[in-house]
């Protein structure tokens, strides 16, 4: 069986790695952090993943972490490349990571003699690896890709909280290639890797490229076209919006998925990738207008939101429950709960929790707001609360938790998750896309 390489063990990397020695490959991680290659080496974690753990733990023996590219390269048949690839003020990406990488890798495959397939993962700006990536590795090996070595382009489709399941089971792999050979190696590595046989689509690396972006930019587009119907049906006496979507996800042409009124999209994927993909149709002067309007349709929801939570009780206790910007991880990037917190503690008592992101929310929270010290003591004495994040444990409150409240709380439930029948004697729920009396 292959050997396999992987440059980058943050929280994308470090599953991947976990991932590749669950499915029986022999694998060594690269990273620039001593702390990550010690826990690794241990079958620590580094970040906070379900399933990272016991994987890494269950394959210690398959795995090895170092610091040292001569060492993970010359013992491996195929490099996987999954390092970040910071946004640019304009909403580009820059590939100095990425380049720093290929560089180290080159200098290896310089000398050596067997031939190797180099994956970049993390995903580029269209025309990255045409005109920066493959010449770079072209010139510091002295050799030819396609030839002397293979390059693919190979960006995974997975979010934070379900990275290990979504690398077994993705619904597509997409692959760019320099040649058949590199695109059919990968291929057979994929078929090995994922346990759901996806579809395999190879193309060349600009397609692919593009197709990246643009998959995600759609999806902004779909989640910004639900929460404007969301709008429409708070403002219709009977309106509910979960009933309208329902019905146009039978259509086979539009899908359920993303197709759910309520909160602005975030995280460290969608609102990047929208932007970059706008900047990209900029450059080749297209006016990308739906890429656009997503971006703009999400920024002035928080408003809408911050707007509609605050004129139920101008003068009310806040309490926001979620400050990740999804369940099952504590990233905080792009995080609705933060931004409606901050927005309503300019004039609102706010306080705010989250079951893992919390110390990662301090940093970007108001001062004025208040950190609870559990979920019952968040729902304590509020007047209004709002679950942003579906996190398990919000969707088993108890009516024990808003004990002191002098009257009925406002739940508003961005999800659906609570039991409103346990609920209903010490709360008033709300569901987003729906209109309620005044």
């Amino acid at each position: 069986m292959q050997k396999i390489s992987v440059i980058g063990l943050g929280k994308l990397g470090a599953p991947l790695l976990a991932t590749i020695a669950e499915r029986g490959f022999e694998v060594v991680g690269v990273d620039i952090a001593d702390s990550t290659i010690e826990k690794i080496n241990k079958g620590e974690v580094p970040v906070e993943e379900p399933d990272l753990a016991k994987l890494l733990k269950k394959n210690r023996l398959r795995i090895k972490a170092t610091k040292d590219y001569s060492e993970a390269i010359k013992n491996t048949d195929i490099t996987l490349i999954i390092v970040p690839t910071p946004s640019k003020k304009n909403g580009t990406f820059t590939n100095r990571f990425v380049l720093d990488a290929v560089k180290n890798i080159a200098k290896v495959l310089k000398i050596k003699n067997k031939y190797h397939l180099v994956v970049v993962t993390s995903t580029v700006i269209p025309g990255s690896m045409d005109k920066e990536i493959v010449p770079v590795l072209e010139k510091v090996t002295g050799k030819k890709a396609g030839k002397d070595f293979g390059v693919c382009y190979n960006p995974e489709f997975i979010a934070l909280g379900s990275v290990i399941k979504n690398l077994l089971e993705p619904d597509l792999v997409l692959i760019g290639e320099s040649d058949l050979r590199s695109g059919r190696i990968l291929e057979n590595f994929y078929h090995k890797l994922c346990i759901n046989k996806p579809p395999i689509v190879r193309m060349n690396f600009v397609n692919a490229e593009i197709a990246k972006i643009a998959l995600n930019s759609y999806i902004t587009t779909k989640i910004s076209f639900a929460n404007t119907l969301m709008q429409i049906c708070e403002k219709i006496p009977g309106g509910n919006v979960d009933d309208v979507a329902r019905a146009l996800g039978f259509d086979s042409r539009i899908g359920a998925k993303y197709l759910k009124g309520g909160l602005p999209y975030g995280g460290p994927c969608f609102p990047r990738d929208n932007r970059a993909f706008n900047n990209f149709a900029k450059n080749l002067k297209v006016k990308s207008l739906l890429a656009r309007s997503s971006d703009k349709i999400n920024n002035t929801l928080f408003k809408y939101l911050s707007s509609k939570i605050s004129s139920i009780n101008p003068k009310g206790k806040i309490a926001i429950l979620g400050l990740s910007y999804k369940k099952d991880t504590d990233v905080v990037e792009e995080s609705a709960g933060i931004k409606i917190a901050n927005s309503l503690a300019k004039k609102h008592k706010v306080i705010v929790w989250d079951p893992t992101a919390i110390e990662n929310a301090k940093k970007l929270l108001s001062p004025a707001i208040r950190v609870a010290s559990s979920l019952k003591n968040c729902l304590s004495n509020v007047d209004i609360a709002v679950i942003t994040i579906p996190w398990d444990e919000f969707g088993k409150i108890k009516p024990a938790y808003f004990k002191g409240n002098p009257k009925k709380t406002i739940l508003i439930d961005c999800w659906g998750i609570v039991d409103q029948v346990k609920l209903q004697k010490v709360a008033n729920i709300q569901l987003l896309g729906q209109s309620y009396n005044e």
